[in-house]
């Protein structure tokens, strides 16, 4: 019977702290600053500071990247899609992915624009920094 009452806590201590993280993911961030987004695909709410390392990526990012996929990982309308976007969350696009697909290409397989090339000049702690910067954007939006 102790056993019993001892796996039933740990069950609902589980439930419980499922419902408070789901709670957590959906909640409204506050707003921070807004760039003009006019052909943006997502509205990307900006964290007051970075990361050195995010830092770094935001340059290397506004670079290599920026053109296609839009100021803050926005997307761009017509171009390339949003990276703050829940399909780019770390568990269904890791962050070796990312990596992947700056040296590799990308095949299209989640949106209509057709497909990504490789992107020359980036080395892989070059991607590093772009994906920090990226995930802190995430984190920022409500996605973990």
């Amino acid at each position: 019977m102790r056993k019993f009452i001892i796996l039933v806590g740990i069950i609902v201590i589980g439930i419980a702290a499922y419902v408070a993280a789901q709670k957590n993911r959906h909640m409204p961030m506050t707003m921070v600053k807004t760039p003009d987004q006019s052909n943006a695909l997502a509205s990307v709410k900006l964290p007051a500071t970075l990361s050195v390392e995010a830092s770094i990526g935001k340059t290397a990012y506004q670079a290599k990247c920026s053109t296609c996929h839009g100021d803050n990982a926005a997307g761009k309308d017509g171009v390339a899609p949003p990276l703050v976007h829940y399909i780019y969350e770390p568990s269904h696009h890791g962050d070796e992915a990312f990596q992947r697909a700056a040296s590799l290409g990308v095949r299209s397989h989640h949106w209509p624009f057709g497909d990504m090339p490789k992107i020359e000049g980036l080395t892989r702690a070059d991607v590093a920094t772009i994906i920090a910067y990226i995930r802190e954007l995430q984190r920022f939006n409500g996605i973990n």
